[in-house]
């Protein structure tokens, strides 16, 4: 496991309570890992993943606050420095993305351009 001074994101403490409650849905025989990476398309270019997903040979394997995260090393350029954050709120409900990198986002909040 790599230390906790090398993993490119940090999370809020909303966005902590929330994954963990989504590996708890998936229950204690859950193998997966919360996989957090960018892939093409969106209306600025690139779109956020994050999803429990099955480690890959090339993944770079951390842990936050004991929860398994997974990395693409490719995608780290992209997410360098990023928070996320959990909103339950009337005005926002879901993961919120605060990118340094982006250039340029879109209205939705999961895509964006560097």
């Amino acid at each position: 496991m790599e230390t906790l001074s090398d993993i490119p994101v940090k999370f809020s403490s909303t966005a902590v309570e929330e994954i963990r409650r989504l590996f708890e849905q998936k229950g204690k025989d859950n193998d997966k890992y919360l996989r957090i990476g960018v892939k093409g398309g969106g209306c600025s270019g690139l779109s956020y993943v994050l999803e429990l997903d099955e480690k890959k040979e090339t993944d770079d394997i951390f842990q936050i606050e004991g929860i398994p995260i997974m990395i693409n090393p490719a995608h780290g350029l992209y997410l360098f420095g990023m928070e996320i954050d959990w909103k339950n709120g009337l005005d926002a409900r879901g993961f919120i993305f605060n990118n340094p990198n982006a250039s340029s986002t879109c209205g939705c909040g999961t895509s964006f351009a560097v």
